[in-house]
């Protein structure tokens, strides 16, 4: 049986970029539909739970960064920030917000298709057939990260995560002892090549450790090693109180 289309929704103010995107994506087998108000946008995502959205960050109505923040919790597809801006700041706010990741505008229609595809794969990997239980559920002391249910817990107090914090913590944790590359890391949560600049993986990581019991100004759990990556300490996880 042929797998239905994947449901992208584009939340954008500028008809001809947004109607331009949908050609480009539909003739690539995506199924897109278009919201133009952001006052409007979290009632349809609500709604039409599309599998992937693509947000503006300036719009009518309501801008992507409020939109982003009274979705996570409610809303469990991915979202692709779509930003003019190029300050590092709006896009760091855009990641802690729950955004899965960003491009900066103009974009190359076939690199907004790289990124949908990869956050898409992504979510296809999640819903994969069960793993072997060794694979499944990891526990640390008092850490426990399942990957089946895609949470996580400390002292059996559950963790709040996003979609892209968990698959960074699951990635970190199951390499438990070995220093993994930001290109590693990149690639392997991004399915592209790392450029040198993006900051995500960084920003994540200083959210998750909090989260995780981890200090963050004196880290033992997820420690960065100077020019090298970071590493999941196994050690320091069980020590965790």
């Amino acid at each position: 049986m042929e797998q239905e289309a994947w449901r992208i929704l584009i939340v954008e103010d500028d008809q001809r970029l947004a109607e331009l995107t949908r050609e480009y994506l539909e003739g690539n087998g995506l199924e897109v539909s278009i919201e133009s108000d952001g006052g409007l946008a979290v009632a349809r995502i609500l709604k039409d739970r599309p599998d992937l959205v693509v947000l503006d960050l300036m719009l009518p109505g309501e801008d992507g960064l409020s939109i982003c923040r009274k979705l996570r919790g409610q809303y469990d597809g991915r979202i692709l920030m779509l930003t003019a801006r190029t300050d590092d700041m709006d896009q760091v706010l855009g990641l802690e917000l729950g955004a899965d990741d960003y491009v900066c505008k103009p974009v190359r229609p076939r690199v907004l298709l790289a990124r949908i595809r990869a956050l898409l794969r992504r979510s296809e990997a999640a819903i994969e057939p069960p793993a072997p239980e060794s694979l499944r559920r990891l526990e640390f002391g008092p850490l426990v990260i399942d990957n089946a249910m895609r949470e996580a817990w400390l002292s059996e107090r559950s963790i709040e995560l996003t979609s892209a914090e968990f698959d960074l913590l699951w990635l970190l944790a199951v390499n438990a002892g070995r220093i993994l590359s930001r290109e590693e890391i990149f690639n392997s949560l991004r399915g592209i090549e790392y450029d040198g600049q993006d900051r995500s993986i960084d920003v994540r990581i200083s959210r998750i450790r909090p989260k995780i019991g981890d200090d963050p100004m004196h880290p033992r759990l997820i420690k960065t090693v100077r020019s090298k990556g970071y590493l999941f300490v196994r050690e320091a996880a069980e020590g965790l109180v």
